[in-house]
């Protein structure tokens, strides 16, 4: 056991290059999603025959749906107390989102990184949303069409005040 230890603790120290890097903790989120994936698979496999379809209107909803809820989850102001935990405001960041910086080590530092990265974030909202489409079909795309608009209004927000900007300068 002590060998496998040292060599992970070594693999460690030559990834990390002298930088606190949380390799154990990324493992354990990895693991984490893995378990719920895996489980949620197992659960749908029992509980119906076969897994939806997902056709064209079903990814669409799913792409923007994932795109909006992951910058909403790591950008916007008002998710900012469930970031608050793992990061430390450091200003604004673009049109209704914020800049923050990841604290702490380990486990909050990893967990901090995530929720702070919409790219990162989307892999998880994604997967929701296909175990939505299994587990609760018509109101996950109840939910992607709400998202879907709202991501629809952002991008007619913004187009707006730049022809404001155009129409003033």
């Amino acid at each position: 056991m002590n060998t496998v230890v040292d060599t992970a603790r070594r693999q460690k120290a030559e990834y990390a290059a002298g930088e606190d890097r949380p390799l154990g903790s990324y493992l354990g989120t990895l693991g984490v999603y893995a378990v719920t994936t895996g489980a949620m698979a197992l659960l749908g496999r029992r509980m119906r025959d076969r897994p939806p379809a997902i056709g064209f209107g079903d990814l669409a909803l799913m792409t923007i749906t994932t795109h909006k809820v992951a910058r909403l989850i790591a950008k916007d102001p008002v998710t900012s107390p469930l970031r608050a935990p793992f990061t430390r405001y450091s200003g604004t960041a673009g049109p209704s989102e914020l800049s923050e910086e990841v604290r702490g080590k380990g486990i909050r530092h990893a967990v901090g990184e995530l929720i702070t990265c919409p790219f990162c974030t989307a892999q998880w909202v994604a997967t929701a949303y296909a175990a939505g489409l299994v587990f609760a079909p018509h109101a996950t795309r109840l939910a992607g069409a709400t998202m879907t608009a709202v991501a629809g209004s952002d991008w007619l927000q913004l187009a707006y005040a730049r022809l404001q900007q155009s129409a003033e300068g």
